[in-house]
């Protein structure tokens, strides 16, 4: 009997070199639907995020709407403050080179028309506030006189014409180096409420400011 030769064995072999790796495959590992519901984004999720989003913007929204309308009822405030300055000043002016008639008769006829002259300077130079009732009211040609000559105060409605004899200076009918000061009220709507609290204001809601000219009688 003959022995087994050895490359039998090496035959065996053909087709699998020595080196050769063997490599087992892995199966794929699949999420399960339950796993792919968790891990895909929610839609219930994204709606509570914008609508938290939503109440977060009102809520600064409201403070910074407030301020935004806070700021516009003090600019009105500022405005109106300066331009009724600004009017009574011409106000005193016109009844400062206002020139005195005979032909009109008695003094207080002379400063009635003073007064007009200085009241339509007034209302001229009010720009874009109002110049009627409830704001600036005034009762035309009709002045209301108070005190005793030569200190007289007459008055129409929301402004005021004075006048004053300092001591030194004799009274005369033109008024000549006399005082004449002009005091004007005006009436601003307070819309804010916010602001209306802080600030004085009559029954209506409104703030009373006032500007006050002084000036001598040419």
């Amino acid at each position: 009997m003959m022995a087994p030769s050895a490359d039998h064995g090496a035959c065996s072999r053909v087709g699998r070199p020595a080196w050769a790796v063997v490599v087992e495959s892995v199966p794929e590992q699949r999420l399960s639907p339950i796993d792919r519901a968790l891990r895909r984004p929610s839609l219930h999720r994204r709606d509570d995020a914008h609508g938290q989003s939503l109440v977060e913007f009102a809520l600064v929204l409201i403070p910074l709407l407030l301020i935004l309308l806070g700021i516009i009822q003090m600019g009105l405030v500022f405005n109106a403050q300066v331009t009724i300055t600004n009017a009574a000043r011409e106000g005193a002016r016109s009844a400062t080179i206002y020139i005195y008639s005979s032909g009109l008769g008695t003094k207080t006829e002379n400063d009635e028309a003073r007064n007009d002259a200085a009241l339509a300077s007034v209302t001229s130079s009010m720009g874009m506030l109002s110049t009627i009732a409830p704001q600036f009211a005034t009762a035309s040609g009709t002045w209301v006189s108070t005190g005793t000559a030569p200190n007289v105060t007459y008055t129409s409605g929301d402004i005021a014409v004075a006048y004053s004899n300092p001591s030194g200076t004799q009274d005369s009918d033109p008024r000549t180096g006399e005082r004449v000061t002009v005091q004007i009220t005006y009436h601003q709507d307070l819309f804010v409420p916010l602001i209306s609290a802080f600030l004085p204001h009559d029954s209506n809601g409104r703030l009373a400011q006032g500007a006050t000219v002084t000036m001598v009688i040419n």
